[in-house]
């Protein structure tokens, strides 16, 4: 899902907030007597959405600390959001011209990881598909809940591709002046990532970020117990927890179609929007958890395979030896599935 960068729910893909910070005491696991270890917690808003940051250790400065953070978080904001007008990539969006232009370090990290990604998974994460999401009526610019015209989405979808794209040697640059870059898909995992190594260079190891429902974890609980995360139970009427599992030193992220969607002439369409068809995905995949060292990548991975479906989605994640927990939706209830990977950190 392309996250935007406000609080309209009208987004392509949602990294639910499923992936939220358990404190459960489920058991103890490496229980720590050192009494002088605290725990702090951050809040604040960014992208859009909320953050809630917990760290832990000895005589830490946390008001310092935030403030570092919500520095970083800010210029992410300034680089890559496309709801500031004068932001690095709103200014290439806006550009008619064909020309290279070079880009700021933190928009050529993500631009990099988008692009892997967009190939690796064969054009199923694309951030160039802002125009259909917004065709669809799931964009920053309000449209009414109808089906496009197959003129309209013909139209539209000649607007979109990776293929028109380029960023070589630390140039941007595109092949067609009114393509749309939309980096929300992988933009929220990045912030996390900025975060945790923000924390991590003030010396701190035990922690947890959450942004908007991406995580990261490392560390200990301030009682000595491993982080603990819940993944939702994929219901539109209710928030449950679905399972528990133990990421250890990893990132975590969750894609589902359940929360944002519209109903026209009896049929319900999904917030999620495959490029290679210009419309809604129609399948039975309804959740997707990634697990991977970096919450960019897991964030990204997760949108790609539920773009997939559930047959392809698991054979991705086997191929590319991935940590991957999926979700569908049958006649008789859900069926869960994961990868050989992800049983390791199942609760």
């Amino acid at each position: 899902m392309q996250y935007s960068f406000n609080q309209n729910r009208r987004k392509l893909v949602v990294k639910l907030l499923a992936l939220t910070a358990v404190l459960l005491v489920l058991g103890g696991c490496f229980p720590s007597n050192d009494l002088a270890r605290q725990e702090y917690l951050m809040q604040g808003n960014t992208m859009g959405t909320t953050y809630n940051i917990k760290v832990v250790g000895e005589n830490i400065d946390s008001v310092k600390l935030q403030q570092g953070i919500d520095e970083k978080l800010k210029q992410l904001n300034q680089e890559m959001s496309t709801y500031i007008n004068d932001s690095e990539l709103s200014t290439f969006n806006q550009s008619s011209s064909l020309a290279p232009v070079s880009v700021s370090p933190g928009l050529a990290r993500v631009l990099k990881e988008a692009i892997r990604l967009g190939k690796l998974s064969e054009g199923a994460l694309d951030v160039t598909v802002g125009p259909l999401v917004n065709l669809w009526g799931f964009g920053p610019e309000y449209r009414p809940e109808t089906v496009p015209s197959d003129e309209l989405l013909a139209q539209t979808k000649a607007r979109v591709g990776l293929d028109k794209l380029v960023f070589e040697q630390g140039m941007l640059s595109k092949s067609i002046p009114n393509l749309y870059v939309d980096l929300s898909t992988i933009a929220k995992g990045y912030g996390v990532d900025l975060v945790a190594e923000f924390i991590e260079a003030n010396g701190i190891n035990n922690y947890l970020v959450e942004i908007g429902g991406e995580m990261r974890l490392k560390g200990f609980k301030h009682t000595g117990e491993l982080w603990h995360v819940a993944i939702e139970k994929p219901l539109t009427n209710e928030r449950a927890v679905h399972q528990i599992i133990i990421p250890k030193d990893n990132a975590v992220a969750t894609s589902g179609d359940y929360r944002i969607y519209f109903e026209a002439d009896g049929q319900r369409f999904s917030h999620i929007i495959d490029p290679k068809i210009g419309k809604p995905i129609n399948h039975k995949l309804v959740s997707v958890t990634v697990i991977h060292p970096s919450s960019m990548t897991a964030d990204g991975l997760s949108t790609a395979m539920m773009v997939m479906g559930e047959e392809k989605a698991l054979a991705f994640a086997e191929e590319n030896d991935l940590a991957v927990y999926i979700i569908a939706k049958t006649d008789h209830g859900f069926v869960e599935q994961s990868t050989v990977k992800f049983m390791q950190y199942l609760k």
